[in-house]
């Protein structure tokens, strides 16, 4: 586990080298801008960059991938373009080992299992449907889970991706009865307060594309009562 780094940016840095910077999102951030105009988590590590190194000109910044804005966690970033093609590859052929935790109130079937769904994505809705069985336009969708601990009244769940699909956590756990605290789009009956859900993308194992380095990445869940019993 790497030391976890805060900064007047309010930014929680996790890793930051030459050719990377990873940092553990709040929820509600977002990390590319959309049609909300809100400032996303890109344009606040460019300014961190400009700060820090005294960069004059406009900064160089490759987002790898995104989390959705709710989801708490790990994002990779690139500060060179050769990090940054090398990087896309990795992710692009599943050649990184990503972990989410997620806390549900049901009990799922089993303490473990892994689950295949097909999943149709409607841009419109920004929601994915999720389907035992593939049907035009579909994605297969595959994750692993386990149940990790029993908490008062929840249960904290432990998710191994098997591929990256729009919502694919929040639809399959929905899927078999389980939607995610705070998840209304995805049937959970209440918001939390702060608009958050309980997904937290927990760790990250990818080779470094530059030295090699096998890194292996944790970010640990916001700090709130039922995170805190996580712990």
């Amino acid at each position: 586990m790497i030391k976890t780094i805060t900064n007047k940016n309010n930014l929680q840095i996790l890793f930051e080298d030459n050719h990377l910077l990873i940092i553990n999102k709040r929820s509600g951030d977002i990390v590319q801008g959309d049609k909300t105009g809100d400032k996303p988590l890109s344009e606040v590590v460019k300014d961190y960059i400009a700060e820090k190194y005294n960069k004059p000109g406009a900064v160089y910044l490759g987002v790898v991938h995104r989390i959705d804005r709710p989801t708490s966690g790990i994002v990779v970033f690139a500060k060179t373009s050769k990090a940054l093609a090398r990087l896309n590859k990795l992710f692009s052929d599943r050649e990184t080992k990503k972990t989410y935790w997620a806390i549900v109130k049901n009990e799922p079937p089993k303490k473990n299992d892994t689950l295949v769904h097909f999943l149709i994505r409607n841009s419109k809705q920004n929601k994915s449907y999720a389907r035992a069985k593939e049907v035009p336009e579909s994605k297969e969708a595959i994750l692993e889970y386990a149940i990790l601990k029993k908490l008062d009244n929840y249960f904290l769940l432990e998710i191994d991706l098997h591929t990256g699909r729009h919502h694919q956590i929040r639809a399959q756990l929905s899927a078999i009865g389980c939607p995610i605290k705070g998840d209304l789009k995805y049937n959970f009956d209440r918001s939390n307060l702060d608009g958050s859900i309980h997904l937290h993308a927990r760790k990250l194992v990818f080779t470094h594309p530059v030295t090699k380095e096998i890194l292996t990445i944790i970010a640990n869940p916001p700090k709130e009562v039922i995170w805190d019993t996580c712990i």
